[in-house]
């Protein structure tokens, strides 16, 4: 098994370079996160923000999960209402028939409620459009910092600054090549760690040499690869759709990947699950390092 999939993702750039162009939805998008993250910060800095009830899953549900979800359910609907919402905290009536959705939002309106919980300040906002199984659009945004994160798969990948008094400002995101010249980073979260991430590690030792670790929470991960400051991020213990759809446009438009283990890009609302399969997010997805990993024995189990 190789990479083959890097000139699958190259022509699906091209095909989504002729799409409409979605950059003129930024600015909608932008100030829509913005209120949805000034209302989460609301609630960070409650005395109240550490209580939560437990969902069927036993993930915690806050205030401000949902007071997010009501000011993204309302501001996309009023962008565009012949789109449906996939929500984290949608109920089963509002995407029953979800399937059949050729494009639609996907959202989570807090990544990261633990890091939430336990105020490490990890956490984000994440919105995806999602056409024909494949996410066109992504956007990340930080509340605490007012940062965003927007990909546009074959068109732009940008990083938004909200300055006080100066609106936003914009600097290009793109990924780095993987050199000998720095150290190959890793990205995981301290939350997960099982044998086969302890596996993948140390086959990346073995093939490359010493590597950095850098742990962090929610889908900050794809912030900093999209940025250039990090080369591969493994997830093997369970994530949902939501987790990963927005954080796969900016890591691919900014160049990278985000393959499952077969090496083909992740695909969104294929089936009754919606668990993402694990997954290798790469910065640099030409690299013959990533082809040999996807052959390695672990990748099997």
């Amino acid at each position: 098994m190789g990479l083959g999939s890097v000139s699958a993702i190259l022509w699906r750039m091209v095909i989504k370079a002729d799409r409409q162009d979605l950059r003129g939805q930024v600015p909608a998008l932008l100030a829509l996160c913005q209120r949805a993250g000034a209302a989460i910060c609301e609630h960070y800095a409650h005395p109240s923000a550490g209580e939560f009830e437990s969902k069927g899953d036993d993930s915690p549900l806050t205030r401000a999960d949902l007071a997010s979800h009501a000011i993204l359910s309302e501001g996309l609907g009023a962008m565009d209402e012949s789109l449906p919402l996939l929500s984290e905290e949608s109920t089963p009536g509002e995407i029953a028939g979800r399937q059949q959705w050729p494009r639609y939002w996907l959202v989570d309106p807090l990544d990261g409620t633990k890091e939430f919980l336990g105020r490490t300040g990890e956490f984000t906002i994440n919105v995806a459009l999602i056409e024909n199984h494949c996410p066109v659009l992504g956007v990340l945004y930080r509340p605490l910092d007012d940062l965003a994160y927007v990909g546009i798969p074959g068109q732009s990948a940008k990083r938004y600054h909200l300055i006080e008094g100066e609106g936003w400002t914009d600097s290009p995101l793109a990924t780095r090549p993987l050199s000998d010249s720095h150290e190959l980073l890793v990205l995981a979260s301290q939350r997960h760690r099982d044998d086969r991430l302890l596996s993948c590690l140390e086959w990346l030792e073995s093939s490359w040499g010493p590597v950095a670790r850098g742990n962090m929470g929610s889908a900050l991960k794809f912030c900093v690869m999209a940025e250039g400051e990090g080369d591969f991020y493994p997830r093997f213990a369970p994530c949902c759709e939501w987790d990963t759809a927005a954080g796969h446009a900016i890591l691919e438009a900014a160049g990278g990947a985000l393959l499952g283990l077969d090496g083909k890009p992740l695909r969104y609302n294929m089936g009754e699950s919606l668990y993402s399969p694990p997954f290798y997010a790469v910065a640099d997805a030409a690299h013959p390092l990533w082809h040999a990993l996807l052959d390695a024995p672990f990748n099997s189990h």
